[in-house]
């Protein structure tokens, strides 16, 4: 296709995937990377992809660093991926939370007004943003109501990008995804804290598996279906927003049941539920109405919820079997 594409968050599960999603269709793709933290680009390796990706130093907690990477990268489009994006941690470290969740959507757009107006710009927003629920199924119509400091600084970052959409008419959209895994999963997310025990348990490594509330409900899709999601908002002649989901909700319960079972062992024999795990504010359930992206986006989650978590139980035996 001859485009560039910038990526911030590209050595996360999303950014991994999307870029070798845009590198397959024939894109230059630039990774926002910031110095801060330690390597995680295996995520790239693992998919082979870590020699295509032109790394930018950046930080979307610095402005000028991203003035910088969008004069140097000259994209075609920017998807915006990069986040403190794991709920918990949003309570140790609200602050940060805000900074680069909220005000560094800001930092972005106002680069792109500046820089880049003929960037199509994505935005990763988050079903987080619902929280304590107001609709069954949750849609673009359905009003917010965040239950973390995660969430309401991705709601700042989601009513921001509608902000520069309708100020300054830039080709800003907004992709409210759902939970989303796969075997690149980091693995604080439960759904991976819960294959890697699995595997250790039926290696031998490991005899329990302590969680908080594991009657919580969420819809959960595989992250290589929803970057193609991604891709196709910015393939459209006009901006929007749109939920990426897959219209299903299973508790944490029955996933750890998945899980389990597919090692031939019992969830109940090992499964223990901690307090200390459970969230000052709980969400207890989150069913995504994705009739809107199937309408216009023609996409459709592919992946069931089984082959997920078998797919991501077979990726973590063979890795703690080489350990």
């Amino acid at each position: 296709m001859n485009r560039n594409a910038l990526i911030t968050g590209v050595t996360g599960q999303d950014g991994a995937y999307l870029a070798k999603l845009l590198l397959d269709k024939g894109y230059k793709v630039h990774g926002l990377v910031a110095r801060r933290s330690s390597d995680t680009s295996w995520r790239l390796r693992e998919l082979g992809i870590a020699g295509d990706i032109e790394f930018i130093e950046g930080d979307l907690a610095d402005a000028c660093s991203i003035q910088r990477a969008l004069i140097k990268s000259k994209p075609d489009e920017v998807y915006n991926l990069g986040a403190q994006s794991f709920v918990g941690t949003s309570w140790d470290q609200p602050v940060t939370t805000g900074i680069v969740d909220g005000l560094g959507v800001t930092h972005m757009l106002e680069a792109i007004r500046q820089f880049s107006p003929d960037s199509r710009f994505y935005q990763a927003s988050t079903s987080e943003m619902f929280g304590l629920i107001q609709a069954e199924r949750q849609d673009e119509n359905t009003p917010f109501y965040p239950r973390s400091p995660y969430g309401v600084a991705k709601l700042y970052g989601h009513w921001i990008t509608v902000n520069y959409r309708e100020s300054f008419g830039l080709h800003a959209s907004s992709g409210i995804l759902f939970n989303h895994e796969s075997p690149l999963r980091g693995i604080e997310f439960v759904t991976r804290k819960v294959t890697d025990a699995v595997a250790r348990i039926k290696l031998g490594k490991q005899k329990e598996l302590r969680l908080g509330n594991i009657d919580a409900k969420r819809d959960w899709g595989f992250a290589g279906d929803y970057v193609e999601a991604m891709w196709l908002m910015l393939q459209q002649d006009k901006a929007d927003d749109y939920v990426v989901a897959t219209g299903v909700t299973t508790t944490v319960r029955d996933m750890c049941k998945l899980a389990f079972e597919h090692v031939g062992l019992d969830y109940e024999d090992h499964v223990v539920v901690d307090p200390q795990f459970f969230r000052p504010a709980e969400v207890d359930i989150l069913l995504g109405n994705p009739g809107k992206a199937q309408r216009q986006l023609g996409w459709k989650a592919k992946t069931s919820l089984v082959e997920l978590i078998q797919m991501m139980v077979d990726a973590d035996l063979r890795r703690v079997g080489k350990e």
